[in-house]
């Protein structure tokens, strides 16, 4: 049968640590995630990973596969050392239980949670796996909070140990001042446990819905406000929209076209709050009339300026 090398799957060495076996699994889980990966063998991959991180997160899975694994090359059986049976309480199995179609199988059948068709009394618990998925929401709701009803498909063990997908249908609460790349921990929502065993988390990392006025920084929040030239140069007091609604800003006698003004504690809920920054985008009247035209050649008259002298010419 051929041989899993269920290290080289994760990318981890074989002396790799339990943090490390994590993070590797976390990080592929999301890459061949079903739901948002493009990856033509997504489905089959994340199988894979998750069958991976069940053995090698497990210290006793890991010690089995470790042992016996040594004795494995492509192509050939497994062959089980003389006191196989004296491994673990109450055990038996017979010849047929090792001409199983692949490794996985093996591992069901010493596991006492697949395929196997030998006669196991050993049982066996495990905590379920995290899930993780991606959840996009509006900065309003970023920035007042709220709870949202949203449909997941998730992978699902069934009884006879393989994969399927299933819809399921959650509340979630979005705390206000959630920023970006953030994730909402559902207790209990991940993968079913094994032998009575807690089920793990279902994990919704945070994403922004493009917004047609404001861009995010952290907790900051950015405005580019258009001003007339006036308004710039006289200075004066104008509205602004915010997330938490319109205004007052005070705009400084002599302002230029990308100043930018800071409105504290108006960005994203926090301790300390984001504020907002508005930037000036100043907007020039088109001369589409000939008055127009005239009192823009009163202006370069009585007015004339070279606004390029700083790059010499």
């Amino acid at each position: 049968m051929e041989y899993k090398d269920y290290y080289k799957m994760l990318g981890v060495d074989r002396d790799a640590s339990e943090d490390e076996i994590k993070r590797a699994y976390r990080k592929l889980a999301r890459k061949y995630h079903p739901d948002v990966s493009k990856e033509p063998d997504a489905e089959d991959r994340f199988k894979e990973v998750q069958e991976a991180y069940e053995v090698l997160h497990d210290p006793e899975k890991r010690k089995a596969y470790d042992s016996f694994g040594n004795d494995w090359q492509a192509g050939q059986d497994f062959r089980p050392p003389p006191d196989w049976e004296q491994q673990g309480p109450e055990q038996h199995f017979s010849d047929a239980d090792f001409d199983l179609g692949g490794f996985s199988d093996f591992f069901e059948s010493l596991f006492g949670h697949g395929r196997g068709r030998g006669r196991r009394s050993t049982h066996f618990r495990a905590s379920g796996q995290d899930q993780y998925a991606r959840l996009r929401i509006s900065l309003e709701d970023a920035y007042r909070g709220a709870t949202r009803s949203i449909t997941l498909t998730v992978p699902e063990a069934d009884a006879q140990g393989g994969v399927r997908q299933k819809q399921r249908e959650l509340k979630v609460r979005i705390p206000a001042g959630v920023q970006a790349g953030q994730s909402i921990r559902l207790k209990g929502q991940g993968s079913g446990g094994i032998g009575g065993a807690e089920a793990g988390d279902l994990l919704l990392e945070i994403e922004y819905e493009p917004h047609p006025l404001f861009e995010v920084r952290k907790g900051d929040i950015y405005l580019d406000l258009p001003v007339t030239p006036w308004e710039a140069a006289l200075g004066g007091k104008v509205t602004v929209p915010t997330l938490g609604g319109n205004v007052n800003l005070n705009i400084p006698a002599n302002s230029q076209a990308g100043k930018q003004l800071r409105l504290k504690g108006r960005g994203l809920p926090g301790k300390p709050p984001g504020d907002q920054i508005v930037r000036l985008k100043i907007v020039t009247p088109p001369a589409d009339t000939e008055s127009r035209r005239k009192l823009y050649e009163q202006m370069r008259e009585q007015m004339p300026m070279n606004p390029r002298a700083d790059l010499g010419v």
